[in-house]
C-alpha cells in the first residue's frame, strides 16, 4: 500500500486550510481524491480527532466540501474533517458510465464479487481500511477518535462502516441515507451488478440487517430525514425500516429526526450540519 499522498489544491478557511490531496490506490488500482480540512487547531495541537464523510450518488470529493458549509463547525471543534470520492475513476469499464445510479459516482461502498466491478470496484475496504490508514500516515490524528457521517449513498456507506466494525467510529451522523438498500430501487440495481443475484450477499451491506445483528460497544446515530424528500414518497430510502431494526437493538441509540419542509438536497444537509457536528463533537472532542 501506497502511504505517498500528493497535494492537489489548498485554500485557507475559518483559519484552517481546505485541501484537496491525491494518492495511488492499492485497493482501487487507480489514482483517487479526497477532500481534507485541516482546522486552525492543526498547526499546534496533536491528534486531533476525525470525521469521515461519504458522499451520494454522482459526487465528487467536491460537492461535500462546496456545497456544505462544514468547515465553519470544524474549524470550532478542531475537526479533521477527510471526504472521498465516490467511486474508482479512469477504467472505462464496460457500461461504467451509462446511468447516475451504477458505475462512476456510484460505487454503493461495497466490494464487488462480480465481473468486471470486483478488481476495482471495492469502496468498502478503500473506505474503513486503505484511507484511515493514509489519513493516520499523513495527518496529526487520533485514530480512536473518528466519526463517520454520509448522505444519501454516503449515509448508507457511513452506517455500513459503523455497524460492521463496532468501536472503530465513535459515532454515525447521517443526512437521508439509503437505509435499506436490498429493498429499494437503487440498492437492488447496484447490489445485483456489483454482487450478483445471490441475496444473502446483500445482507451485509444493508444497515437494516446489519443493525439487528449489531454486537459491540453503544453506538449513537444521528438521522436527519427531510420529509419533503422525493426520494423518502419513492421508497428509495426506507429510513423507517432501519428505525424499526435499531428499536430492537439494545446497543444502538438511534436519534431519528424527521425535518418538515425538507429535500434531499445540500440546502437540506447545512441547515442542520451544525447539529451533527455538535453531536460528532460530542464524541470525539
Amino acid at each position: 500500500m501506497s502511504k505517498t499522498i500528493k497535494l492537489v489544491s489548498q485554500s485557507k478557511c475559518y483559519g484552517g486550510f481546505q485541501c484537496v490531496y491525491e494518492h495511488e490506490s492499492s485497493i482501487l488500482k487507480c489514482t483517487m481524491k479526497f477532500g481534507c480540512y485541516l482546522p486552525p487547531q492543526h498547526e499546534k495541537k496533536k491528534n486531533l480527532p476525525i470525521v469521515y464523510y461519504l458522499s451520494g450518488l454522482t459526487c465528487t470529493e467536491q460537492n461535500y466540501i462546496m456545497k456544505s458549509g462544514f468547515q465553519r463547525y470544524a474549524a470550532k471543534h478542531g475537526v479533521v474533517v477527510i471526504n472521498p470520492d465516490t467511486s474508482p475513476r479512469g477504467f472505462d469499464l464496460p457500461g461504467e458510465h451509462e446511468s447516475y445510479d451504477f458505475g462512476s459516482g456510484a460505487g454503493f461502498y461495497v466490494n464487488a464479487t462480480e465481473e468486471p466491478w470486483k478488481t476495482n470496484y471495492r469502496m468498502y475496504s478503500y473506505v474503513t481500511g486503505e484511507l484511515p490508514t493514509v489519513i493516520s500516515s499523513n495527518f496529526n490524528v487520533n485514530v480512536g477518535k473518528s466519526a463517520i457521517s454520509g448522505h444519501s449513498m454516503g449515509g448508507h456507506g457511513a452506517l455500513i462502516a459503523a455497524l460492521r466494525n463496532p468501536g472503530k467510529y465513535k459515532c454515525c451522523s447521517v443526512f437521508a441515507p439509503i437505509s435499506n438498500p436490498a429493498e429499494c430501487p437503487w440498492g437492488q440495481k447496484a447490489f445485483a451488478g456489483y454482487l450478483g443475484d445471490n441475496k444473502s450477499a446483500w445482507k451485509q451491506y444493508d444497515a437494516t440487517f446489519t443493525a439487528k445483528e449489531y454486537d459491540g460497544p453503544k453506538l449513537e446515530i444521528l438521522l436527519d430525514q427531510g420529509e419533503d424528500d422525493p426520494y423518502l414518497n419513492d421508497k428509495q430510502l426506507l429510513p423507517e425500516n432501519f428505525a424499526n431494526a435499531c428499536s430492537n437493538n439494545k446497543l444502538i441509540n438511534l436519534n431519528f429526526r424527521m425535518q418538515p419542509g425538507y429535500d434531499h438536497g445540500y440546502f437540506f444537509i447545512m441547515s442542520f450540519m451544525e447539529d451533527h457536528f455538535n453531536f460528532m463533537a460530542k464524541h470525539i472532542c
